[in-house]
């Protein structure tokens, strides 16, 4: 069983309508520990030697949050900024996270056709989230492609939320029991609500 460290960044909690929801969802899932870095450092004071610590004891590394212009709130570029040090993420000394997993699970307001070079955002979600791949890469990490939840403003109207929340469910212990296809899920453009195809298949299901 793998270890999980899903962290979390928003900083309207209470104007989330998905993310507050899909984090309340990674509390519950077994060998995942979760951080809500707004509520844990309000003044962005970060304790480094602590989420340093936190990485060092986990498997897999799960950045959780929304896409704010193109990239995540900003206490998650703090966050990289001071953690991320020299010596220890990267470097010739720096080994502490070679061979764990990193990925993004971000939410988007708009619908999955705006990500594409003749849409709206004149990109494809991959390139626009190439600095978090690049940073995984740097630091000796796999890179999965990014769990998206496209049009999430809409993402409570019928059972969407559900699906969502269960999806969401569904790659994590995924994760933690070491059942993910990492080589699709690293070639993917994006993993959404439907992961069969990215699951190992095991005879007891």
């Amino acid at each position: 069983m793998a270890k999980a460290l899903v962290i979390y960044a928003h900083p309207r909690p209470d104007r989330s309508e998905i993310n507050g929801p899909l984090f309340e969802t990674a509390k519950a899932v077994q060998g995942v520990t979760p951080v809500d870095l707004y509520a844990e450092y309000p003044d962005f004071d970060i304790d480094v030697d602590r989420e340093q610590q936190r990485l060092v004891e986990h498997d897999v590394i799960v950045f959780q949050h929304p896409l704010y212009w193109y990239s995540a709130p900003a206490i998650m570029k703090e966050w990289q900024d001071l953690v991320l040090e020299h010596g220890f993420a990267y470097g010739k000394h720096g080994t502490a996270l070679a061979g764990k997993t990193f990925m993004n699970a971000i939410t988007a307001g708009a619908k999955p056709d705006a990500y594409s070079q003749a849409g709206l955002n004149h990109a494809d979600l991959r390139s626009l989230l190439l600095p978090f791949e690049a940073t995984a890469h740097l630091c000796g990490m796999r890179y999965l492609a990014p769990f998206a939840l496209f049009g999430a403003g809409r993402a409570s109207e019928g059972n969407q939320l559900d699906i969502h929340r269960n999806a969401y469910d569904d790659l994590l212990k995924a994760l933690v029991a070491d059942r993910l296809d990492f080589e699709k899920a690293a070639a993917a453009p994006f993993l959404g609500d439907v992961l069969d195809e990215f699951l190992i298949k095991t005879g007891a299901m």
